[in-house]
Order: structure tokens, then sequence, then C-alpha cells
């Protein structure tokens, strides 16, 4: 059977793993991997058992137009745009059995957003899903996580030739949650995708993602929003591959962090193939220590293989705040705790607008306030939010 997956040649990089099915292929991490070293293993070692599990239970709403079906494992490794890149991913598609499809066909464009909720009660859970939008076609599709569970999942995101396609992951799961999971996605010739990760919930969140181009053309953006609490780890790998001639990327993800071990981790990779002749990208990945005890690690990474591209950049800042907006609002006489409460949202509003469902950006936003309250509400002893402004360390 030949696969999308055939055309694809292998990847070179020295940050991104050999794709496989095979569970074999991707032993258990121990943390000295280049691709785990930042990850928590002991935490997630419940993800690296070979074990089954069901699927999450899922709420959906499928606007008109929109067709699904179930695949067979051998149908779903053929459509995928990438192989498994870790164990979880490769469990996840061996455990999962079947996989669901969801599809837009060629020339449909959808007027409201395909919803899908998936809500764990503290289960094992391994999930397979493949959303693909046809020739020309467009839709908004948003696959939110709430509850409990150890879930592990491999999704993949195929867009056609001209369609436009706008992804969004919401990471809302309780404290106790552990999830991680690998998403791949296609860009067709001329096509313009969107992904929008927000992970606000859970002990551990590890997403990985993967990205090419199925012709000249296409456009992909990646924007990223990520709060973490104290001992709350939350991380985001991603893997852009220029393997198309003028093709286009743009990556901005954006995280705040407050209380005692609060972690996070942002590894952005961009590929530029010695065929990739005239494209441009850049990554940039911004966070906010709102609190001693917080760790926030940054790796953007370009690995360019012809000098024929237009133009190609990344940069990271981690610190504080920023001294002039809060003298600013100051000045005007608003408390330093709101007008620090005014800067994180301001920090992060520009990501949720790229949402594109109103409902939803309004939702997240209010979630955001409210862990921004519990930060600087009056208590014993007061919050580093209070504390001096400290630097902008720059990469």
């Amino acid at each position: 059977m030949t696969t999308m997956l055939d055309a694809a040649p292998a990847v070179s990089s020295h940050l991104h793993p050999t794709p496989s099915w095979a569970v074999a292929d991707h032993p258990t991490p121990t943390g000295r991997e280049e691709v785990w070293r930042f990850s928590p293993v002991r935490r997630l070692q419940p993800l690296f058992e070979d074990a089954p599990g069901a699927p999450l239970p899922v709420a959906e709403q499928l606007p008109a137009g929109v067709q699904t079906r179930t695949l067979a494992p051998a149908e779903a490794r053929a459509l995928a745009a990438s192989a498994p890149v870790d164990r979880v991913a490769a469990l996840a598609a061996a455990h999962a059995g079947t996989a669901r499809l969801i599809e837009v066909p060629d020339g449909v464009e959808l007027a409201e957003p395909i919803v899908l909720v998936l809500r764990g009660a503290g289960e094992r859970a391994w999930g397979n899903l493949l959303f693909r939008v046809g020739r020309h076609a467009a839709a908004t599709i948003v696959v939110r996580h709430e509850g409990s569970a150890v879930y592990g999942a491999k999704t993949e995101v195929l867009a056609g030739e001209g369609a436009s396609v706008n992804f969004v992951s919401v990471q809302d799961w309780a404290d106790d949650a552990l999830h991680a999971g690998q998403t791949s996605v296609l860009v067709g010739r001329d096509a313009r995708v969107r992904t929008v990760e927000v992970s606000l919930g859970g002990g551990v969140v590890r997403l990985a993602g993967t990205a090419r181009f199925d012709g000249p053309g296409g456009t992909l953006e990646q924007y990223g929003l990520y709060f973490a609490d104290a001992g709350q780890h939350l991380e985001h790998r991603l893997f852009v591959d220029h393997n198309e001639p003028h093709t286009a990327s743009q990556v901005d993800y954006r995280g705040a962090l407050q209380g005692q071990g609060a972690r996070s981790v942002w590894i952005g990779d961009v590929l530029i193939r010695k065929d990739a002749e005239g494209i441009t990208t850049y990554e940039q990945n911004r966070n906010l220590l709102l609190t001693d005890g917080c760790i926030a690690d940054s790796v953007p990474n370009l690995e360019i293989e012809t000098g024929e591209i237009a133009g190609a950049g990344h940069s990271s800042t981690t610190g504080r705040f920023d001294d002039e907006q809060l003298f600013y609002l100051m000045s005007r006489g608003i408390p330093a705790g709101e007008a620090k409460r005014l800067v994180v949202e301001g920090f992060f509003v520009d990501i949720l607008r790229r949402i594109g469902v109103p409902a939803l950006e309004e939702h997240l936003l209010d979630a955001v306030r409210a862990e921004l309250a519990r930060s600087v509400a009056p208590r014993t002893g007061e919050t580093d939010l209070a504390a001096p402004v400290h630097p902008i360390k720059e990469s």
C-alpha cells in the first residue's frame, strides 16, 4: 500500500528521532536522551507502559457537511503525515486499535467549528484521531481535554491543496492528569494551516508536534499559550520540516509560570532542506516568571541546508515584566498588582485572539484571569508578583 510517508525523505535532524510505527523501535526513555532530557520521565512512566486502554469518552459538535468514519490501523497509517516519533505516540497508535477520521470534503467551507470534548475519569486511555480537510475547503477544529486521565494520543491534521485549516487544542485537565501526544500536520500546496495549543491544566503535559509540506506555496502558523502552576510541568516540542520550496512558517509560543516547581519546556526546531529554496521562517518563545521557584527552558533551533532562502530567524526571552509597561500603568494611578495583571493579560491576548472562536477565546481569557487572581490575592507572605521587576534574559 502506498502511503503519504513514502514520498517523504528521511529527516536528518539530530533533534528529531527516526519515526516508526513499531513500539519496539522506541525504548522506554531514561531521561538521558536528547529529546527527553527536559522531561519528568519518572512521572510519565505510566504512559510508557505497553498496556491496553480504552478511548476517552467524547462529546462532539459536527457541522453539516462533515463526514466521519472508523479506520483500520493500516488505513490510518496510510493517511498519516508522520509515523510516531516517540514511545507514547507509538503506543497510542498500537493500543487505540482503530482510528477516527473526521473529514471535510473538497470545496466545503464550514461556518461553524468542529468541536470535540474529551473527558477522562481517571482511566488509562489511548487516542488516534485524523482530521482531513479537502482541496479548497475550510474548517476550524477544536479539541478540548478535560477531567483526569493517563492519556496518550496520536493526532493527524491533513490540509489538502488550497485548504484553510485552523486547529485548536486545549489542555484543561485536572491537576493529576498525565497527557503526552504527537500532532502531525501536513500542509498541502498553497494551503494555509494555523495551529493553536493552549495548556493550562494537568500534572504533566508533553506535546510533540511535527509539520511538513506537500507542495510549494503552503503557509504554516503555530501559536501556543501555557500557564504553569506549582509542581506542574508543561512541555511543547515543535519540529517544522521545510521540505518544499517557497513555503512559509511562523511560530509564536508564550508562557507564564508561578509557584514552587512550576516548569515549562519549549523546543522549536526548524529544518530547511537543501531543495527548500525561497522559504521564510521565524520562531519565537517568550516566558514570564511570576514568582521565584519557576523554571522555563527554551531552545529554538534552525538547521539550514541551503543559502537560497528568503529569511529565517528565531528568538527566545525569559524574565519578569516589562519595566516601561508597568511604569506607564502605575504612573496613571493603577496599583502595582492590577498593573501586572494587565501586563500578563496583554501578553496572552494576541495568542488567544488567534483561536477564531470568540466564545472559547473568552472562556480561556477568564481561565487566565482566574490563575492571575490566585497569584496576586492577598495572603500571608506577599507573593513575588509584588517583587521588583527583574531583567529579561534573551537568547
